[in-house]
This record gives structure tokens, sequence and C-alpha cells, in this order.
């Protein structure tokens, strides 16, 4: 699909066409990152060692926080560039593209120095405990290796949606994940390493899809750049990607952190329990991330819309949108919680683990069903460039309304009240990204201004 092509989807193909032209290669890349996500806790579990799943479970926040990092320029990056292209401004969009690229590997650096550096004191922040230590240190010093390699992977299978190439995007992370998927068994397996190879095959994978992506620019599809001459910081790309992307990463930032926290609270409880949140919070993912696959597919579209000033277009794709994402989500979660005994029973062998973790789920997929209306709303303010608002909707959900009630529900209810926190946080952060989109959205279209 060329740019002209690309261009006449966003502004004038049916809605529901438009929308999950961009959404669904999206949603099957999500679909995939769950895949792989799923995979390392699944083959890890075949070799009914239940102490590594729980180190898996440890050390796979932390982890993610990479990826978390690498959605800063990614988000912010596709916010900037799918306006600017709105605006008819491609050059400008060049060198954001640019400017994300040689950020990640940078930063990427920086992070993989600081994991390996102070890897004790991120082990004792986890609440690794003396069965989950060694495992834990080995899965997380492998991965923290591949960081620039990460946060590429995670920013690209973003950016390229911007410029209407979601097949392209999809196909980057199916690659990655892929591969990583099928070297799991392998690794872990066949050759005995157990969690160093799932680590290893994680790495492998996040390199492939990393690669992808620049031999794609290097081969020039693209009307975007990665070549240095297009780096700029100034001009408004720095401050532009950062004030979108800042906003958007905290929420995975913040989840990451709030998992840890979790993980560290319930070691006082056993390694069985931290074994059965690591499953349990799984279990959601698989609604979570198709919603935030839509949320993030649909991204492009959006911004487009409100760089061209289509407001029309952009009420109608929202509509569409928010009744297509709650129904998804309604669906995912009743299967997802029909299914739970099933889906706990492929990770872990261990009764009271087994127990722990199907109580756990359930209690989490209550309100599981929000999550494609969360995303949509969120995904729709981040189009907009209104940073503050995303910023506000990113802090609140796993950080303003959810710490706070982590601890007050924990201190209540024991150890069930680090599972209804999730919940409380759900509904609440809803209801606010609601109120704040259509504050935002009024104004926006009343004024014509981003």
């Amino acid at each position: 699909m060329n740019e002209k092509q690309s261009m006449e989807i966003f502004e004038k193909a049916p809605i529901p066409t438009a929308v999950l032209k961009n959404a669904v290669p999206a949603m099957a890349a999500m679909l995939m990152v769950l895949v792989y996500n799923l995979a390392d806790t699944f083959f890890i579990g075949q070799t009914h060692d239940d102490i590594q799943v729980a180190a898996v479970s440890l050390a796979t926040p932390a982890f993610l926080i990479f990826m978390a990092v690498g959605t800063i320029f990614g988000i912010g990056g596709t916010s900037v560039i799918s306006r600017a292209m709105g605006e008819g401004r491609p050059d400008y969009a060049k060198k954001v593209c640019s400017f994300c690229m040689w950020s990640c590997a940078a930063v990427g650096l920086v992070m993989s120095a600081l994991f390996l550096i102070f890897m004790e004191q991120i082990l004792h922040l986890m609440g690794a405990s003396a069965d989950t230590w060694d495992f834990a240190r080995t899965y997380l010093t492998i991965v923290s290796c591949s960081g620039p390699f990460v946060l590429i992977a995670n920013c690209y299978s973003n950016i390229i949606r911007a410029e209407g190439h979601s097949g392209t995007a999809m196909m980057g992370q199916l690659l990655g994940n892929l591969l990583n998927v099928i070297l799991d068994p392998i690794m872990i397996l066949a050759f005995g390493w157990e969690i160093a190879g799932a680590a290893i095959a994680t790495v492998i994978g996040n390199v492939v899809g990393a690669g992808y992506y620049i031999l794609y620019f290097l081969r020039g599809k693209s009307t975007l750049s990665i070549h240095p001459r297009d780096f700029q910081a100034g001009n408004k790309v720095c401050t532009g990607v950062l004030a979108i992307g800042i906003p958007a990463s905290l929420g995975s930032l913040l989840m990451s952190v709030s998992q840890i926290v979790v993980n560290a609270h319930m070691t006082a409880y056993g390694d069985m329990a931290v074994a059965a949140i690591g499953v349990a919070m799984k279990v959601t993912m698989m609604t979570g991330m198709i919603c935030i696959g839509f949320g993030q597919g649909i991204q492009p579209l959006l911004g487009y819309c409100v760089g061209a000033g289509l407001w029309d277009r952009l009420k109608s794709s929202m509509r569409f949108s928010v009744l297509f994402s709650l129904g998804l989500s309604v669906v995912m979660t009743a299967v997802c919680y029909l299914c739970t005994g099933r889906i706990v029973g492929a990770f872990l062998t261990d009764q009271a683990a087994f127990d722990y973790a199907v109580a756990f789920a359930r209690i989490l997929l209550t309100t599981s069903l929000l999550f494609g209306v969360f995303y949509v709303l969120g995904s729709a303010l981040q189009a907009m460039g209104a940073a503050t608002a995303a910023l506000i909707v990113n802090l609140s959900r796993q950080g303003i309304i959810y710490l706070p009630a982590l601890f007050l529900l924990e201190a209540r209810l024991g150890m069930e009240g680090l599972l209804w926190a999730q919940p409380v946080a759900d509904i609440l952060s809803t209801a606010l990204v609601a109120v704040l989109y259509v504050r935002t959205s009024r104004r926006m279209m009343a004024t014509g201004k981003q």
C-alpha cells in the first residue's frame, strides 16, 4: 500500500473499513505479543518447577520497563507524525522518525548498563526470595542485554502505522514474537536450559524484530526516515514526542512498577502465591492486550482526522470504535472467565498455586470488560495531542488510584486486597478518561485547534 492509498483510507474510506484496516493488524500484532508473553511462562511451566514460574513472574515486570520506554518514542512519535501527515508536513515527519530511532538506541544502551550494574538492588526491590533469587537474576541479566533492540522494536511497531502501513508494523512484531515462541520449547526443554533458555529466546526475538524494521527503512520502502542526517531534536520534535510519549508510557511503566510492588507484597504469602499472581495477570492480559492493540491501531486514523480538521469523521470513528471495543472486551472477558481453570492449569502444577491463581484471576476479570472503552478513549486523547489529559489518565490508573487502593485494601482484606485494588482502579480510571475525553474533544472541536 503506497502513501496515497494510505492517506485515502484515513480520509475517505467508510468508517468501519478505516477503523478495522488500521486496528486489525495492530490487534493481531498484540495477540502475538500476548502469545510471546505467555510462552515463557508456559514452557517454563512444563519443567514442573513452579519456583521457576515464580521467578519469571518476578522478573518479567522489570523487563517490561524496557518495552514501556520504547512506547515513549513509539506512541509519542506516532501522534506527532500522524498529525504532521494530516497537516501536509512530510519533511517534519521524517525528522521525528529519525529522532525516535537514535533516541531508542541511546536510551536502550543506558538502560541495559543500569540494569546490569544495579541487578542486586533490583532483585531486592522485586522481592526475590532465596529460592527464586538465582533464577530471577539469570533471566533478567540475559534479557537486559537486548535493551536497544527492545526499544526499537516496540517503537517502530507503532510509528510505521502512522504512515498507514499497519501490515508492515504487524509483521515486525509477528516475526520477532513468533521466533521467540518457536525457540522457547527448543531452548527451555530440548536443550534443557530452562529459565536461561527462555531469556535467550526473548533476546533473539527482539533483535530480529528490531532488525526487520531497520531493514524496512534501509530498503527505502518508507516515506519516513531513520537516517542520521534527518535527526533533529529541536523545532518541537523532542518536546512534541515526549509530551505525548511520556504520559502514554507512564501507564505501562506504572503497570510494571505496580506489578513489582504487588509481587513484593505477595512474597509474604509464599512463592506459590507469587507464581499464582503472575499467571492470574496473564489471564486478564488476554483481554487487555487485544484492547490495547485496538486502541493503538486507531490512533493514526484519529490523529490524521485531528490534523486535517475532519471533526465529523473523528466523531464517527470514535462512536464506532467505542462500541466495537466494548463488545470485544465483553466477549474476551466471558471467554477468559469460563476457561480460567484450563488456562491456569497450563502453567501451574502445584495445587496451592493453582487454587490461588484461579481465585485471583476471577477477581481481576470482574472489570476487564471496561478495557476496550478505556484504551480507545486514552488513545483518542493521545491522538489529539492532549498531553495533560493523557498524563492524568496514565498516572491515575496504575498510580494515583491503584497504589493507594493496593495498600488500603491489603490492610483491610489481606491477600485478596492486593487483587481487588485493580478492579477499583479500572472503574475509577475509566470514568476519569471518559470525562476528560468529552471535555477535550468539545473544546478542540469548538476552537478548531489542537
